[in-house]
């Protein structure tokens, strides 16, 4: 690959923040974005897990009523994301044709989708919304975003459940170098706090039930972890070439060194045992980022607070770093965010951007006692990554066995 891709603008909204910065000034003070969810349908159906952590900011806070209305919350985050991404950017003005989508979400317009059941149910079909199809299909986010964006170089969709938007960021990357695009708005969005997933991931036992501490849920390698807690949110980066954004005088943050996607083929739900898909994603990346394992200077671990999962990630990560990868600076984020599904891995490529360029690995809060097992350099507090050169993994893993990581590079 002989472009450099870089990063001139990031957007989010999370559960501890309605944007980027909001977010990371969050994340490093060590803010909790998980509470007790107050809504009928919890006590209605009687659920296991009452908890979740739902965005700080409702989109209806920020879209004007006309356009929210006709969009699912996976798309409203969508578009709330990628429209403070591009004016980070600078609004960068780009021919449309030039101008790309690479967009994911793991479930999609599901909202939509339920709410328009339980109309046909109890009203008939004659009050169903005519949009009902166009807000639920899983392409919607991405439409949301070309359509405002008159992006029209292309609008593709990955869906490969929590590994979708850190593939998305993989498939701009390599779409950039291709020459696909001058500027690509890349991220993943998910809303899908909702009585069924919640209901589905408590009978897996993958989501954690400490209904009397929700804030507390999520620890990933404590030793008590016991799953990992529902987010729901967005964020979005905008890449381009160097040579493009040198050209119009961009801000960069950091570059887009790399990426690597792989399959284990292996089970529906749980990571191949010894690591192998996932280690060879990490190696691809750092193969495309013209690297080496000794170069890696911080990860952002996909670690999501399960017993098995976080365990199987430092079993991967062993085989590419060996015993060095105990000393690396190693940041599990989703103790503080929760679990976005589909939109996790941009967020966390965007704290992966955000933290070689203020050369500061965030926190990871809510670890009582380090499982001795996953010995990874951790800290409560953000820990500095020193003045030199910078090169940061993101590692995303998702149902079905897919695997995508991203490497990042100060500047």
């Amino acid at each position: 690959m002989s472009k450099k891709i870089v990063v001139t603008g990031i957007g989010a909204s999370s559960p501890i923040g309605g944007t980027a910065r909001e977010t990371w000034d969050a994340l490093l003070a060590g803010v909790s974005g998980a509470k007790t969810l107050e809504y009928d349908w919890v006590e209605k159906y009687d659920l296991p897990v009452q908890f979740a952590a739902e965005a700080k900011v409702r989109p209806s806070e920020v879209l004007e009523r006309q356009v929210a209305k006709r969009l699912d919350p996976s798309s409203q985050f969508a578009l709330i994301a990628a429209m403070e991404a591009f004016a980070d950017a600078g609004s960068p003005e780009v021919e449309s044709e030039r101008l790309g989508v690479d967009w994911a979400t793991g479930i999609g317009g599901l909202w939509s989708l339920l709410d328009a059941w339980d109309t046909l149910r109890e009203k008939g079909p004659r009050r169903v919304m005519p949009l009902t199809v166009p807000m639920l299909m899983p392409n919607a986010p991405a439409a949301a975003v070309s359509m405002h964006f008159e992006a029209r170089a292309y609008a593709r969709t990955v869906a490969s459940a929590c590994a979708s938007s850190t593939e998305a960021i993989v498939n701009a990357y390599e779409h950039l170098q291709a020459g696909l695009a001058d500027v690509v708005i890349a991220g993943g969005s998910e809303s899908a706090i909702h009585p069924i997933t919640l209901a589905s991931f408590s009978s897996m036992q993958a989501l954690s039930k400490r209904n009397d501490s929700p804030e507390t849920a999520s620890r990933p390698y404590s030793v008590d972890r016991d799953g990992f807690v529902m987010g729901e949110g967005g964020a979005a980066l905008v890449l381009e070439t160097e040579e493009h954004a040198l050209a119009r005088g961009a801000r960069i943050y950091a570059e887009i060194a790399g990426g690597g996607i792989t399959a284990d083929s292996y089970h529906i739900t749980a990571p191949e045992p010894e690591g192998k898909g996932a280690s060879r994603a990490v190696e691809l990346a750092l193969a495309a980022a013209g690297a080496s394992a000794d170069d890696v200077t911080h990860i952002n671990a996909h670690a999501t607070s399960t017993p098995t999962g976080d365990g199987a990630e430092y079993a991967a990560l062993r085989v590419v770093f060996g015993a060095r990868v105990d000393s690396i600076p190693v940041s599990a984020t989703k103790g503080a965010t929760g679990h976005l599904l589909g939109g996790t891995g941009a967020l966390e490529a965007v704290f992966a951007v955000l933290a070689v360029a203020e050369r500061l690995a965030p926190p990871t809060i809510n670890t009582t006692e380090q499982d001795p097992a996953i010995p990874f350099t951790i800290s409560s507090t953000p820990m500095p990554l020193g003045e030199g050169p910078q090169l940061a993994i993101s590692n995303s893993f998702g149902f079905g066995g897919h695997n995508a990581v991203v490497a990042v590079r100060s500047v």
